[in-house]
């Protein structure tokens, strides 16, 4: 991943706009902030660490090179292997597991389904070691040499997520995936996402007012990919819809029982009712939505 000031820079010398599309919040707050209110950049946050990112992303970036049978003879070497868990040890503490090891959330590992919605200090644990920085670095290349895992990485700060969301520059995205419901442990943000928004910072906390919140995931983002028939109510757009009541809409999945469906989403209409009163129709209109740049 590149800093965010050097994509800056870059924009700044061909004069043009970049959204930065994912703002991992956490040890580099202080670099996503230089980027909020500069030029128009557009910002997309979201609450919650992306979901299913490999457990990979806890190894230096030089390990990885070449693909995954070169990282696991690279960890068949005894220099590269010390090396290697040396960076690894730094990523729970400093970065991705926000300081503790139980930040790091297992999603999925192909070899063994039992392992999903564990901790790192939980598999850590079941080694029979305390699960210090040194051992679950241990536990992290012995998943790496049995197959693949993906994770989810509890690091953010909620101060930093506000004042992100604040910015005229910002749009909310989920950058989720359509889970199979009930199977394995995906982010709640899944299920979760703009309904929390709606309920937590809308109606709770008042960092947003329900219009600007509507704005940012709706007008904002299509008015940004060139959607120009998308976005808004009004006479010749898309009858894309959603009424949701806003005293009630809130978000119930988490982490612990992700695959919970938010409430207060009263219907659903794409060009056709999809969802009324809560209740899901047999009407399948959706279709993929392809940008300008397809073509």
């Amino acid at each position: 991943m590149f800093a965010v000031e050097d994509i800056d820079d870059v924009v700044a010398r061909l004069l043009a706009q970049s959204p930065i599309y994912r703002v991992e919040i956490g040890a580099r707050a202080k670099d996503v902030a230089q980027l909020v209110g500069r030029r128009s950049q557009a910002l997309v946050c979201q609450r919650g660490q992306r979901r299913g990112i490999g457990l990979y992303a806890l190894l230096p970036q030089w390990a990885l090179e070449g693909g995954r049978q070169a990282t696991r003879k690279r960890l068949g070497s005894t220099d590269d292997r010390s090396r290697i868990k040396a960076a690894i040890v730094n990523s729970p503490r400093f970065e991705r597991g926000g300081g503790d090891s139980k930040n790091v959330v297992i999603v999925s590992c192909d070899f063994d389904p039992n392992v999903a919605a564990k901790t790192l200090a939980d598999l850590t644990r079941a080694r029979n070691v305390e699960p210090s920085f040194e051992n679950s670095a241990e536990t992290v290349i012995a998943l790496e040499e049995r197959g693949d895992c993906a994770a989810v990485y509890h690091a953010m700060s909620e101060d930093d997520v506000r004042r992100i969301m604040r910015s005229p520059y910002t749009m909310i995205g989920s950058d989720g995936i359509i889970p199979v419901f009930g199977q394995g442990a995906p982010h709640p943000r899944s299920y979760a996402m703009f309904a929390r928004v709606l309920a937590v910072y809308v109606r709770e906390t008042n960092v947003l007012t329900l219009e600007e919140a509507v704005r940012k995931m709706s007008g904002f983002p299509a008015q940004r990919l060139k959607m120009w028939d998308r976005g808004t109510l009004r006479p010749g757009m898309k009858a894309d819809v959603v009424l949701i009541d806003p005293e009630a809409i809130a978000d119930r999945a988490n982490v612990d029982r992700p695959h919970q469906y938010a409430v207060g989403v009263r219907d659903v209409i794409i060009g056709r009712i999809v969802l009324r009163n809560g209740t899901v129709t047999q009407e399948r209109p959706g279709r993929v939505l392809y940008g300008p740049g397809r073509e």
